[in-house]
């Protein structure tokens, strides 16, 4: 669980609410037509922009800016260390029986034990690099559309709250109802987009990032696996991947 998302985003929602509260009552701030324009209305803009599986997966996507286990670098360079003094000592055939809890590592190192070429592992695994990176942006694209949409329907209900008020100002009890149209509509879209959809596009894209670190990390302890290289040489080169202040050690070897 990410607790930097979660309290984040609820402690938004309650500060909101409270600022509602403390101006009174919380239910004027509550209204059907507005909530029918911005937040249905959004939903089925957005599905008009992408397929019906990718629209339904959109809980599945939204789910990775809460719950996303990623293994840290430290532990894969540790883990590639470990691999490398294996291969070292006893050939690639030592690694076959290698417990690597990372997928993309599991499956360089499989290539090694195969024997295939630098060119074609350094080949596979960057064509899977880009086809994640690909994956991720699909995901956060729903997100930001829904981004993007919401503030434009907040501001389409706020029109019709318009039109409804000016066509009714003979009628002072209509008044009422067509302004809190305008009015709730662009809080609403407002909400939806800055509250709720941006910071999820933020955090797909962090997650993004993260994983393409993790897998070109990879790719480099791989092929230094590869080419026979000293674990500590291994070690020292995948560092660089970490923050300046993580990075101290001895690469001699």
């Amino acid at each position: 669980m990410d607790l930097a998302t979660l309290i984040g985003m609820l402690g938004a929602i309650g500060f909101i609410v409270m600022a509602m509260i403390l101006g009174g009552d919380l239910g004027m701030f509550v209204d059907i037509p507005s909530v029918l324009i911005v937040f249905c209305g959004s939903l089925f803009v957005v599905l008009s922009n992408f397929t019906m599986g990718q629209f339904f997966g959109i809980g599945k996507v939204a789910a990775k800016a809460f719950m996303f286990k990623i293994e840290s670098p430290d532990e894969l360079i540790e883990k590639a260390v470990e691999l490398a003094d294996s291969a070292r000592k006893g050939g690639f055939l030592a690694l076959e029986e290698a417990e690597i809890p990372n997928s993309f590592m599991q499956k360089g190192i499989n290539m090694l034990v195969d024997g295939h070429d630098a060119d074609v592992v350094r080949e596979t695994l960057q064509k899977d690099i880009t086809l994640t990176s690909t994956r991720h942006d699909a995901g956060s694209t729903l997100f930001k559309a829904l981004g993007d949409v919401a503030p434009a329907m907040g501001m389409i209900g706020t029109l019709i709250g318009l039109v409804a008020m000016l066509s009714n100002m003979d009628d002072p009890k209509a008044i009422g109802p067509a302004m809190a149209v305008a009015l709730l509509t662009t809080l609403y879209g407002a909400f939806l987009a800055n509250v709720v959809a941006i910071p999820i596009v933020a955090k797909l894209q962090l997650r993004k990032e993260e994983e393409e670190l993790n897998q070109n990390l990879i790719l480099d302890a791989v092929l230094g696996i590869q080419d026979g290289q000293n674990p500590k040489v291994i070690e020292g080169i995948l560092k660089n991947y970490l923050p300046e202040s993580k990075r101290n050690v001895d690469t001699e070897g």
